[in-house]
């Protein structure tokens, strides 16, 4: 006799399904923890929505005070639309913005390294 169980996902746990987790890490001058703070907390509202539009969810951004490191994670729905960001002209701005404060690449980005997930407890 062949027995079929049934799973119910609820529609966010369908979403979270199909989310894909991302980390990365970059990294501060030194003397600038407070002014990165600063200007996070005042993030400009059309960055906020252009990062919900591509699809970014529960992103935080964590900080090794002994390094400067800062790690970022967040949860996104396409790869592909992450990569669209770079070219979006608020995301320029903003990265001219942040680049007196952090490791930057000639195009103003930060300078960001990927990091491979080793340990997920959901």
């Amino acid at each position: 006799m062949l027995t079929v169980v049934l799973e119910w996902l609820s529609p966010v746990d369908c979403v979270n399904s199909m989310m894909k987790r991302v980390a990365f890490k970059m990294k501060l001058y030194a003397g600038q923890v407070q002014e990165y703070k600063r200007r996070h907390d005042e993030l400009w509202p059309e960055l906020s929505s252009l990062l919900k539009e591509t699809g970014i969810k529960e992103y935080s951004i964590f900080l090794d005070e002994e390094t400067l490191s800062l790690f970022g994670v967040m949860q996104i729905n396409s790869p592909e639309a992450l990569d669209e960001l770079p070219k979006h002209p608020v995301m320029k701005k903003w990265w001219a913005y942040m680049k007196d404060i952090m490791e930057s690449n000639p195009d103003n980005s930060p300078v960001s390294v990927s990091l491979k997930e080793v340990f997920y407890l959901p």
